[in-house]
Order: C-alpha cells, then sequence, then structure tokens
C-alpha cells in the first residue's frame, strides 16, 4: 500500500459491532466491485479445482430419490415370502 492508512480507520472503535461488521462488508463490497484488479493466487486456484473434483466424484456415487425408491421397491419385492 503507497499511503499510509490509520488502523483501524479514525472512528472505526466507536461504532457498534453491527456497524462495524457493516462496515467491513461496505469495504469488501467495494474491493469485489472491482474484481478484475484483484489479484488470486494460483494456491486458491488449485484448492477450488481440488474441491470441485471431490464434489464431482462425490456426487457421481449418488442416486436421486426415484432411483432410490425404484431400488427399494425392488428390494421389498424380493424379500416377501411366497406363499
Amino acid at each position: 500500500m503507497s499511503t499510509h492508512v490509520p488502523w483501524p480507520p479514525s472512528g472505526f472503535d466507536d461504532l457498534s459491532p453491527d456497524e462495524q461488521v457493516d462496515y467491513v462488508q461496505s469495504l469488501w463490497d467495494r474491493i469485489i466491485a472491482s474484481g478484475d484488479r484483484v489479484q488470486i493466487p494460483d494456491w486458491h486456484r488449485v484448492i477450488i479445482r481440488q474441491r470441485l473434483e471431490e464434489e464431482d466424484a462425490e456426487a457421481s456415487g449418488l442416486r436421486d430419490w426415484v432411483q432410490l425408491r425404484e431400488q427399494i421397491a425392488r428390494d421389498l419385492a424380493s424379500s416377501k415370502p411366497h406363499s
């Protein structure tokens, strides 16, 4: 940072905790609005790719409710005692 900014900013400590959170959220909103200038570290990208791959791997083993209900119905039908 090229200019010195007092930390915390003047008057920040006089705000209520809710107002402090609102202030910080406003700062974040301002930063993210110029997101094209925010550098994303490569290690962040690596972690995001890993988490997406893990999610895809976990999702591939899932069945939707219709499939599960059909499997339960088949299991119940095959386990009925024959008279």
